[in-house]
């Protein structure tokens, strides 16, 4: 085959590779829309709640897996932070603190995780795994033993108290609605546009897909490799620490054993989703929130066609897998095709 038949394919794969995400979202979105016999304004907007978290957590998990990391305490950093924020508000009757201890404590706890994967140099896979377990014994074990005048007066769950001044406040802004867009959807959308300025317009977003790309050239180009990946999981955190926020904010308590599990999986889920690549380097931020939003959309469907609760993640993990194998056998078709 000539040059000239084949220049036309190759762009178009090369078109459909660099915009997957929002081919997978439409296609996705369409098989939502023929189970649901139509859609409607304020349920495409109950996507958009629902997707709030876990897209937020996704962003920090996307600048992650763009070095070439992971992160697996997502899930149980949110469920510890989010019950500390609920004792936070429950002591201070503080929005505001509360917020701040939630980011702060949340990139804190991401710090541990960096600071032994960038300057230790262990792997993130064996330390993730570690401080997921770490942070869900923690949440739950502090739930069983603080006072429970600060959880709320509750035995097994982190409640806000509901006789504070603020609580009423804070339970709208996790519930509440700007021009038919919930709140919490809004954050997202802000952070996402943050996140895809900081990766593509700023010098700091450079060296982390050149990290990602070429671990020793970013070396070589004298890039502090160590102190990149601190940053991303303390931002990682920080972001999670924004999410434990909205999650209280929207439910009024944190359960320790059942809030984010799994949500590392998701998030990840949200990133493949989103067209960024597990190995690193390649991939963009703005696919996280198309990616968050096609897995929450999975669930629906899922509900829509009242399926087997018990075959829920097995259907969204086969999902995962062909979106994963579509991202490695892409370019080899692309290169075929030139």
């Amino acid at each position: 085959m000539s040059k000239k038949n084949t220049a036309v394919p190759g762009r178009i794969a090369g078109f459909l590779g660099e915009n997957s995400y929002i081919i997978v979202f439409v296609a996705i979105f369409i098989v939502y829309a023929l189970t649901t016999n139509g859609l409607t304004w304020s349920g495409m907007m109950n996507v958009f709640r629902h997707s709030a978290v876990i897209g937020i957590i996704g962003l920090g998990m996307g600048l992650i897996c763009i070095t070439g990391e992971i992160d697996l305490s997502v899930g149980s950093m949110l469920a510890l932070d989010g019950g500390f924020s609920v004792i936070i508000f429950n002591m201070t009757n503080s929005i505001i603190l509360t917020f701040l201890f939630a980011v702060l404590f949340g990139a804190f706890c991401g710090l541990i995780n960096g600071v032994m994967v960038g300057w230790i140099q262990m792997p993130a896979f064996i330390v993730t795994l570690a401080t997921m377990l770490i942070y869900r014994s923690f949440a739950q074990y502090f739930c069983q033993h603080v006072d429970k005048a600060l959880i709320g007066g509750g035995s097994s769950v982190y409640k806000m108290a509901n006789d504070k001044s603020s609580y009423q406040m804070f339970y709208n802004m996790g519930n509440g609605k700007a021009a038919s867009i919930p709140y919490v959807g809004i954050v997202l959308i802000v952070l996402t546009i943050l996140f895809v300025f900081v990766t593509t317009s700023t010098k700091y977003g450079k060296k982390v897909y050149a990290v990602g790309s070429n671990l020793k050239g970013a070396r070589m180009a004298g890039i502090n490799v160590a102190a990149m990946k601190i940053s991303v999981f303390a931002i990682c955190g920080a972001l999670v620490g924004v999410a434990a926020f909205l999650w209280i904010a929207m439910n009024a308590s944190c359960d320790p054993a059942t809030t984010g599990t799994s949500y590392e999986m998701y998030a990840i889920a949200a990133v493949v989703l989103g067209g960024i690549s597990m190995s690193g380097g390649k991939g963009r931020c703005l696919g996280i929130l198309f990616g968050a939003m096609s897995y929450t959309v999975i669930d629906k469907i899922i509900v829509s066609l009242k399926m087997d609760s018990l075959i829920n993640n097995a259907i969204k993990g086969m999902i995962l897998l062909i979106v994963i194998m579509i991202q490695v056998a892409g370019p080899k078709i692309r290169g075929k095709l030139k």
